[in-house]
């Protein structure tokens, strides 16, 4: 008997063939094998199942001279392979990229970027067309990355609101100043008074946003002594600030720590020079990653919704490449609390 399916004899299955089996018509079986994203999800699944079932490969050449497109997009991130692969927030981040992008054809490539060597690869791929949009993480200072992208054509969208005026550029972000406000107000209804902070890296504005939500929390609060350190998100830099702070007052009883791997460091450092937390001195972090839960004691820490920001991220990305013309406001996300043993 003759089906709908891929007979024996036909040879390579044909894309008539694929809208048969899905039972949709021709259009919308091309839209769907070509990355078109104006597909419903019914259809999406039916052409997919099909295309499982009868074995239909697409000629790629021939779908992007067509298309002129290579469903991929790039994540780029400012920073070095160790930081990338040793910290749990980017890890997090990618997740989120990747629960979005799995419903589209696009394909998703990582790159570390954080020289004008690497800026220039970036760029290249871009003009060459081997990429459809570029995503970025953890840029520094008044990076001209986006806006050499954007002037190249791409579709761009960023993690973190940037340091210099972003101007088209969309980003995603987590309210960085009320999260560690929020923090520091904490320690100070607990009764500590000399609260010290570890900041992020002063050209970030992660790094710049939680030292603003340190100093609003204590301004105009009398009889609190404050004391700042300098941290690059690190777990290392960390370590090394809380030795710093306790040099300058051995007596401070509280410090906030503007990420969860430099908070473990302070930890460490305490730990060494004697001190017990939370008895001795409270500390915060910020991120509340999986190493919040693993610190001795637990880490108390303010959360920021990572995966989420992925996927927002992704979402963002997508908008542009269904309508270049779309005018996006930033995202901005939500922070808390969440307080364990630590303070």
């Amino acid at each position: 008997m003759a089906g709908k399916g891929r007979s024996r004899a036909s040879g390579r299955p044909t894309l008539e063939q694929v809208a048969v089996e899905a039972n949709v018509s021709r259009g919308t079986a091309s839209r769907v094998v070509n990355g078109s994203l104006e597909v419903s999800p019914y259809a999406l699944k039916a052409v997919r199942d099909a295309i499982r079932k009868l074995g239909y490969v697409p000629n790629q050449a021939a779908r992007s001279l067509v298309t002129q497109r290579s469903d991929t997009v790039l994540l780029v991130v400012s920073e070095s392979e160790d930081r990338v692969f040793g910290e749990p927030f980017f890890a997090s981040i990618v997740r989120g990229l990747s629960q979005e992008l799995s419903s589209t054809p696009l394909q998703l490539n990582l790159m570390m970027a954080s020289t004008a060597r690497q800026h220039d690869r970036v760029e290249q791929l871009v003009r060459n067309g081997h990429v459809d949009g570029v995503m970025l993480i953890s840029l520094h200072g008044d990076d001209p990355l986006p806006q050499n992208l954007l002037a190249a054509g791409a579709p761009v969208a960023l993690i973190g609101r940037p340091v210099a005026d972003g101007g088209a550029v969309p980003y995603v972000d987590a309210d960085n100043e009320s999260g560690a406000r929020a923090a520091t107000e904490y320690l100070y209804q607990q009764g500590r008074r000399r609260i010290a902070t570890i900041t992020g890296p002063r050209d970030m504005a992660a790094g710049l946003d939680r030292l603003s939500g340190y100093r609003a929390a204590l301004r105009g609060k009398r009889g609190v002594t404050r004391l700042v350190a300098r941290g690059d998100f690190g777990q290392a830099s960390g370590e090394s600030a809380m030795r710093e702070l306790l040099a300058k007052d051995p007596k401070l009883d509280a410090v906030f720590a503007a990420s969860d791997p430099m908070a473990a460091g302070a930890l460490r450092a305490l730990w060494a020079a004697g001190r017990r937390v939370p008895d001795d001195v409270a500390v915060i972090g910020f991120d509340d990653s999986e190493l919040a839960r693993n610190t001795n004691p637990l880490l108390t820490s303010v959360s920021q919704p990572t995966q989420r920001m992925g996927r927002k991220l992704a979402e963002l990305l997508i908008t542009q490449l269904r309508d270049p013309d779309a005018k996006l406001a930033p995202v901005i996300l939500p922070t808390e609390l969440v307080r364990r043993e630590s303070a």
